[in-house]
């Protein structure tokens, strides 16, 4: 009985410790045909049509897509030259 109760207790910290997954978005979505539903796992335009062109689907932006912090920061971090008024 003991060893069930030490098994028990490692699970129970194992399934405590773990954090969940966070979603990843990614700017393509692949749309099947006929409402098969749609798959936004791409990151190029191309590769999402290798994959919606064999099913009559086609690939559309994805609205829910938010670049990550870093890349978003790095456009609008760069500095202006001074522009000469003499």
């Amino acid at each position: 009985m003991r060893p069930l109760l030490f098994l028990l207790a490692g699970f129970a910290c194992a399934a405590g410790s773990v954090t969940p997954a966070e979603a990843v978005e990614y700017p393509w979505c692949a749309n099947f045909a006929d409402g098969a539903g749609a798959n936004c796992g791409f990151t190029t335009y191309e590769q999402c049509m290798l994959t919606a062109r064999g099913t009559g689907g086609y690939c559309a932006e994805n609205t829910m897509y938010t670049p990550p912090a870093a890349a978003a920061r790095s456009h609008t971090s760069r500095k202006r030259r001074p522009s000469k008024k003499d």
